[in-house]
C-alpha cells in the first residue's frame, strides 16, 4: 500500500505548518513506514493511507513519486 506522509525536514526545530512538507512511501502499515524512515532525520507529523480515487487524484500531480525503501 501507499502512504502519505506528512513531515518536517528537521527533528531539532518546532513544527511550522507552511514548512511541512509531503513523500509517499510504500509500505505495509504506518508502523512499517515509521521504521523505514527512522533514520532519516524527519519530524513526521502525519502518515495517512492512499488509494482508490485518492490515490488517482494524488498521481496527476507532477510532484508525486513514490520511495520504495527497503
Amino acid at each position: 500500500m501507499i502512504f502519505k506522509v506528512f513531515y518536517q525536514a528537521s527533528n531539532k526545530e518546532v513544527p511550522v505548518r507552511e514548512k511541512t512538507q509531503t513523500i509517499y512511501v510504500e509500505g505495509e502499515s504506518e508502523r512499517d513506514i515509521r521504521l523505514k524512515l527512522a533514520d532519516k532525520p524527519y519530524n513526521i507529523e502525519y502518515i495517512t493511507g492512499v488509494r482508490g480515487a485518492f490515490l488517482e487524484f494524488e498521481k496527476q500531480h507532477e510532484d508525486f513519486n513514490v520511495l520504495e525503501i527497503g
